[in-house]
């Protein structure tokens, strides 16, 4: 932020009638909060939202006995501007350095990018950003430490307002910019949905980000957030949002997801409509389950394994008995039948756990099988890991290869590192689908589709179910 936008934001809350100011979080009923609508961090859609920002500040109100009341900034100078103006309670992921705000605890340390396309030879040294042109979000830190940086090193610094990271990343991508900054991880993110970004400078430091808390009253509430950042440090909380958001992120490598976008383009459009009809029979969103099979048989309605798994879905014969699949090689039999399977696993995964934790743990099982499933869960309670949330599992599955381990378990030795790999891969492909294809509303409907986090699924038939696919 320049030296004198920083000043005006210092000066702009002495100039507001008092009147507009915010009541405390107890007298208002409620904590308002200012977010920006990022990619994984925080994202609305109608009367629903999530993200990791989202997500802590809710778990935060909730300490509080609070609900959250979101206001949606357009840019991290309007983030500010709304702290410092008292007009909430407090503004989420925010680095800290303002003097005129107070600040938790940091969430999280960041470092700062300079981000180009890969076939563009760029900067290699900071003297090399001198005459560039940097595009950077309107009101970022960023900024600031573009222009701080000595003046024979200093680039040609650009804000763009009313856009987020991601669409910074994609000017490079496109080639409408040569440069932009961003944090790392925005562009670990952007990577997943780019392939072609190449991170090629970072700049000097890190910085630290936290809640930003503007107003004559902010003492109390700040201290209450350190303390509840501090237990959420302690118990697991930000560990757990952290992998559920940003875990399976770097999985994939680029040349990975650069085929699998092109996959997209070329061999979905044939099978879509057979994937649209398995969400209608299941009520799982349709790109996760060509996410699915997309890691099963990379969508190749032909493919053989060694073991004679077979299909898109590449369903075992004995699966294939049990859903009753005339031909495992046919694309649409196949691909509703793995629905199928799947839909019964999330059914069978106990309900104490919660989505998107249960879809992932029925995915594990969808590998492995019920009966390694089943085992790992005994092995997490034994080593005191909560056999419910996919994290805490996914240090668990890689222990069913272990002889001391699996000896003590009915369902003998598994691959457990391989259904965590699967896991993570399926949620990769799964972010890229939810980027590049729209849901599928069905005129038959009755209830939106499943998607992570979710909502209830339909009850199938557990009789005799296989052990895996």
């Amino acid at each position: 932020m320049s030296k004198l936008l920083r000043l005006l934001c210092c000066l702009v809350p002495l100039f507001l009638p008092a009147c507009s100011r915010i009541e405390p979080p107890e007298t208002e009923g409620r904590l308002v909060v200012a977010i920006r609508e990022t990619p994984a961090f925080f994202q609305s859609r109608g009367d629903t939202a999530s993200g990791f920002d989202h997500d802590l500040v809710t778990a935060f109100a909730d300490s509080l006995g609070l609900k959250a009341h979101f206001i949606k900034a357009a840019d991290p100078f309007e983030l500010n501007d709304l702290a410092l103006a008292g007009r909430v309670h407090l503004a989420a992921s925010l680095p800290l350095g303002n003097g005129a705000l107070q600040y938790s605890t940091p969430i999280r340390s960041v470092r700062q990018w300079i981000v180009g396309h890969n076939e563009v030879t760029g900067p290699e040294r900071l003297s090399d950003l001198a005459g560039k042109t940097v595009e950077v979000l309107a009101g970022s830190a960023l900024a600031d430490s573009l222009r701080g940086l000595e003046e024979k090193s200093r680039p040609v610094v650009i804000e763009l307002a009313g856009v987020n990271e991601m669409d910074l990343l994609a000017r490079v991508a496109e080639r409408k910019a040569e440069l932009v900054a961003v944090h790392d991880i925005h562009l670990d993110l952007g990577v997943n949905f780019h392939p072609e970004l190449s991170p090629l400078l970072q700049l000097p430091g890190q910085l630290e980000v936290g809640w930003a808390f503007g107003g004559e009253r902010a003492d109390d509430l700040r201290a209450k957030a350190d303390a509840f950042v501090a237990t959420a440090r302690a118990d697991g909380t930000l560990a757990r949002l952290h992998d559920r958001y940003f875990g399976h992120i770097k999985r994939i490598k680029a040349d990975g997801i650069a085929r699998f976008i092109d996959d997209t383009r070329t061999k979905l459009p044939q099978w879509r409509r057979h994937f649209q009809q398995a969400q209608e029979l299941t009520g799982i969103d349709w790109r996760l389950i060509a996410a699915l099979a997309y890691q099963e048989s990379h969508w190749d309605p032909l493919a053989t394994s060694y073991t004679n798994v077979r299909g898109m879905m590449m369903l075992t014969e004995d699966t294939a008995d049990y859903l009753r699949v005339k031909n495992r090689l046919d694309a649409g039999e196949s691909i509703r039948a793995g629905a199928r399977y799947l839909a019964e696993l999330v059914e069978q995964v106990p309900a104490t756990a919660r989505h998107p934790d249960r879809l992932w743990l029925a995915l594990s099982a969808y590998n492995l099988g019920m009966g390694h499933f089943r085992g790992a869960r005994a092995i997490a309670q034994r080593m005191k890991r909560d056999p419910d949330v996919w994290y805490e599992m996914k240090q668990v599955l890689p222990q069913l290869a272990r002889p001391e381990i699996y000896a003590r378990l009915k369902s003998g030795a598994a691959r457990g590192g391989e259904a965590v790999i699967m896991v993570e891969n399926i949620r990769s492909y799964y972010d890229v689908l939810c980027r590049v294809e729209p849901p599928h509303v069905s005129p038959f409907a009755t209830q939106p589709a499943f998607r992570p986090p979710g909502s209830t699924l339909p009850r199938p038939s557990m009789a005799a179910a296989p052990t895996g696919p």
